[in-house]
């Protein structure tokens, strides 16, 4: 019932752009129609019953599955059932190889091939009840694994150790270590971002940077943990195969004043937000509240990054960790009931490092529902 409802939610989205089918290949969204990670193709017409055509794994059965050697195997089994193929065909072109892209078109000669990877992206942003409670469970085990995270630290470590240590305990929590994004972007488990480390800027669309190194650039460096700087984690929770989103600042000893003022103005932030994220909302409304709250503190210069600032301050999350809709400057998206955002108001502060959070958030009539129940203030790991 589930898997049906989510397979009409994407017919109704055919009809909505006039195309007769879609042909999904992507695991993402193979995952989303079939329930698990297949490799293949799912047909689902506008109207009619959806087919999977499946090369792997092996000993699957169902009444509207098939196995295939290739692609070009599929137009052919469709007709053999009585349907006629379709004069228009959505593909995900925007996460496809161009030479996938020309195998499907040599399949259907006669089909115009549409671009349906954002009309797919928007379909998946309204999350179901089901949904939604997934994500709600992966926020609880990720919240009783940060709550852990003082347990670990030791007088001396690098940002790598500490690192280390927090994704053992999401691990034993059963997050599944595997950070799916859109777009061509990489990273593991999340960041930990200590002291100026926070200011460097990625290569990556994400809140903060960090260094990182060459080949996974982004967050931890070997960075020291000492005295007077603060630690930003901001770690995955896949836990359950949606994925929720926090982030929390822990600090080696005290502060200065500055970053615990920011911090405060980020808690502030979120609230505001918080309380505005219903149904209707626009997008780049509720990106100008945060960034006018920044400035009447005076904090622009250091808000969501210095030498490289975020233009957002919130993301859609679900089986990926950048699911629409964003709360940017220019996007005129609207909010809708049971979509599932992560606000993530953040600072840097030269000398210190960053300082803010992040929770993930359903939006309903009242304004955001918050999964992730977890205090806000800046933990002294040092006590």
């Amino acid at each position: 019932m589930q898997l049906q409802l989510r397979i009409q939610k994407i017919q109704t989205r055919l009809m909505e752009v006039s195309a007769e089918a879609c042909l999904l290949s992507t695991t993402v969204n193979l995952l989303y129609v079939a329930g698990r990670v297949i490799n293949g193709f799912c047909y689902i017409p506008a109207e009619g019953d959806a087919q999977f055509f499946i090369r792997r794994p092996a000993g699957l059965e169902s009444d509207t599955l098939r196995y295939i050697r290739k692609v070009e195997d599929i137009p052919d089994l469709i007709k053999a059932d009585g349907i006629k193929l379709p004069k228009t065909l959505l593909v995900e072109s925007g996460e496809m190889s161009h030479l996938d892209w020309l195998r499907i078109q040599t399949c259907f000669p006669a089909t115009t091939l549409m671009d349906g990877t954002a009309d797919l992206r928007v379909v998946r942003s309204v999350k179901t009840d089901y949904e939604c409670s997934q994500i709600r469970a992966s926020a609880e085990a990720h919240v009783r694994a940060y709550r852990r995270i003082p347990s670990i630290f030791r007088p001396g470590m690098t940002d790598i150790e500490f690192s280390i240590e927090i994704e053992r305990l999401m691990r034993l929590e059963g997050n599944k270590g595997l950070f799916r994004t859109f777009g061509d972007m990489e990273a593991f488990f999340g960041s930990v971002l200590t002291g100026d480390n926070a200011a460097v800027a990625s290569p990556y669309d994400f809140s903060l940077g960090g260094a990182g190194d060459p080949t996974n650039p982004i967050g931890a460096n070997g960075t020291l943990l000492a005295a007077g700087q603060s630690v930003m984690v901001d770690m995955c929770g896949n836990f359950t195969g949606y994925l929720d989103d926090i982030t929390r600042t822990f600090s080696v000893g005290h502060l200065p004043e500055k970053a615990y003022k920011a911090h405060q103005v980020a808690i502030d932030i979120e609230r505001r937000v918080q309380e505005a994220m219903k149904p209707g909302a626009i997008c780049q409304d509720l990106y100008e509240l945060a960034l006018n709250l920044a400035k009447k503190a005076g904090l622009e210069d250091c808000f969501m990054g210095t030498t490289q600032q975020a233009k957002f301050i919130g993301h859609g999350v679900g089986l990926v960790i950048n699911e629409p809709p964003v709360l940017a400057i220019r996007s005129r998206d609207m909010l809708q009931s049971n979509m599932v955002l992560a606000i993530e108001p953040k600072f840097v502060i030269k000398g210190v490092g960053a300082v803010g959070l992040e929770d993930t958030y359903i939006v309903t009539e009242a304004g955001g529902e918050q999964l992730s129940l977890l205090e806000p203030a800046i933990i002294d790991l040092m006590h």
